[in-house]
Order: structure tokens, then C-alpha cells, then sequence
């Protein structure tokens, strides 16, 4: 459904008058879902804050790159999970266009990158610098890959360009796409018992890097540019030849038209700024302890309730 309803010319008149934030509108704040734990959690904790304040959520699953559309176009309120390296790009392209904004950022560092548990290194003692990969190709072939490595990248909708890279380094891997996240973690459990060397997207802020110990491939430092100028990186003839950002950022988005018809519920996902444990809780509630995603999302709120009153309370 759209959300293209403006606030009334007389509550508009009201705000105008008393300098007070304006009442929400009882149309429901749609809220996008994707496929990961923490994003899902985290969605439903903001859902949850919402209607504590008073409002109508609903929840829609939505591709993760898509989003950044939608969210422009009005058909969802916002996006809670920016990741600079997965979806930067689809951001900035909305942005252009015109009709969503950036409505801050989570104190949380991100990262997102080929990655391996520390047992791996143990049999390639050159990690984590890239250049080892080759020497150690042999290591992580299966009957899939053949004399290649295989490496298991991100789900397909999360353009990783994990094949870009293994071209354009010349890299002697296989690149594998998961289903979902889910999927990486089988990846890494299957291989603890025997401690086989196993190399998968993985990325910062979650739960894995508690449970799993391991390390981030050192590529080259990502350039501005690496993903679009051949002339970035070291491969003069090829993009995403360059690592991902090492901090990135996670930014929350939000459509244009929030602030006008949700101000209430606008002004508090301006001050919502989560940390990397907290990311990481959301996460594990989910992948470890095996609550469904709602019931996570509501014990991770009762359990931080501190955290979150005062983000609620600013807007009230």
C-alpha cells in the first residue's frame, strides 16, 4: 500500500502553533523484513516501540536491495539495516532519485567480507592475507568445485560480487551462493567437528563471531570507486578487486513523507542508535537460542528497557 497521506492542514496548523509534535496518523507504519536475524529482530523491536507509542505496524518481507525503492516510493516507512558494503549502493541510488533520506546512524562498525574460523588458518598459515587463497586452494575443494577452491557466498539478493572478486584477483575458487544466512552457519557448523578448513561470507555485527572465532580475509584496501573505475585496486582491468570497507557504516532510512504523517514515531527512529552487542544479541536470540524472531524481539526489548525509554521519551 502507499503511504503518500499527508498530515491534515488543521494538525499541521496546530503543530505550527504549539511547537509540539503533532499526533501520528493512525495509518500503519509498514515496516520491510528481509532475510537475515538480526534485520528481522530489530525490525520487530522498532514495530514493537511503535505500537507502545500508540501506532499501527505492519510488516512486509521485501528483497534487500529492492527496499530502497520502496522506501522512496512511499510503500514502506523505513529501512533499520543500511549495511555500507551489502546495499551502499542501492542506497545511494535511491537517493538520487529523490524521496527517501537518511535518518542516521547505529553506533555500530560494520564489516562484511570473506571470512574463515581459526581452525582454517591453522592449515593456511598465510591468512589472512588474499594472496594465501591460491596457495591453499586445494584445501577447501569438494566434489562440487573440482580442483578449485569453494568459497560460499551470500545469498544471491545481496550482491556480494563474491564471483567479481574471485576474477578479478584470480582467485582458483568456485563462488557458491547460500539460500540465506542460515545457510552459512550449516557451512561452518558441518565443519567444526573435524575442524575443516571452510572459507563464507560473514559479516559484523552478529552472533557468530562469539561462537565462532575466525578472521576477515585481508584483500586490498577497498578505494572509492572499486566497485564502478577499473582504475581502482589492483586489477587495472576489472572491478571488486578491492576488499570491502573495514568500518562501515549501518545507517537507518527513511521515506520523506515520515516525518510529516508519523513525527512521533519519526523523531524516535532519528535517536535509535543500536551497538554492535546489541546486534549481536538480536542475532543470537534467533540463530543460537531458536526463539521465533517476534518472541526474540520482544524479550530483547523487556531486557532493555533502559536502553530504549529515553529514545522514546525525547519524542513524546
Amino acid at each position: 500500500m502507499k503511504l503518500k497521506n499527508l498530515l491534515s492542514a488543521a494538525t499541521m496548523a496546530a503543530v505550527a502553533g504549539s511547537g509540539a509534535i503533532a499526533e501520528d496518523s493512525s495509518d500503519p507504519i509498514v515496516i520491510p523484513i528481509h532475510n537475515w536475524s538480526s534485520q528481522i529482530v530489530m525490525s520487530n523491536v522498532v514495530g514493537l516501540i511503535f505500537e507502545e507509542m500508540g501506532n499501527n505496524v505492519e510488516y512486509v518481507t521485501t528483497d534487500s536491495q529492492a527496499v530502497y525503492e520502496s522506501v522512496r516510493l512511499g510503500d514502506v516507512a523505513l529501512e533499520m539495516e543500511v549495511w555500507e558494503g551489502a546495499f551502499g549502493a542501492s542506497y545511494r541510488a535511491a537517493l538520487e532519485k529523490g524521496g527517501l533520506h537518511d535518518a542516521g546512524d547505529h553506533d555500530a562498525v560494520t564489516r562484511e567480507d570473506w571470512w574463515y574460523p581459526m581452525w582454517t588458518k591453522e592449515s593456511c598459515p598465510g591468512l589472512p592475507d588474499w594472496k594465501a587463497l591460491n596457495d591453499c586452494a586445494h584445501l577447501f575443494a569438494t566434489p562440487e568445485t573440482g580442483d578449485k577452491g569453494r568459497y560460499l557466498d551470500g545469498p544471491v539478493d545481496w550482491l556480494k560480487h563474491g564471483k567479481e572478486r574471485a576474477e578479478a584477483l584470480d582467485l582458483n575458487f568456485t563462488v557458491i551462493n547460500a539460500g540465506s544466512a542460515a545457510a552459512l552457519w550449516a557451512e561452518i557448523g558441518a565443519a567444526e567437528a573435524d575442524k575443516k578448513p571452510v572459507l563464507v561470507f560473514n559479516w559484523t555485527p552478529n552472533f557468530a563471531e562469539a561462537v565462532w572465532p575466525g578472521e576477515f580475509v585481508e584483500f586490498p584496501v577497498w578505494e572509492d570507486g572499486c566497485d564502478k573505475d577499473p582504475a581502482k585496486g589492483p586489477n587495472k582491468d576489472a572491478l571488486y578487486d578491492c576488499g570491502n570497507p573495514a568500518k562501515g557504516y549501518l545507517k537507518k532510512a527513511a521515506w520523506d513523507g515520515m516525518k510529516d504523517k508519523w513525527p512521533a514515531a519519526y523523531c524516535t527512529l532519528t535517536n535509535i542508535s543500536f551497538t554492535n552487542p546489541q546486534i549481536a544479541e538480536m542475532a543470537k536470540l534467533v540463530d543460537t537460542d531458536e526463539l521465533e524472531p517476534e518472541d526474540a524481539a520482544a524479550e530483547w526489548l523487556d531486557n532493555n528497557r533502559s536502553v530504549v525509554e529515553p529514545w522514546m521519551s525525547a519524542c513524546s
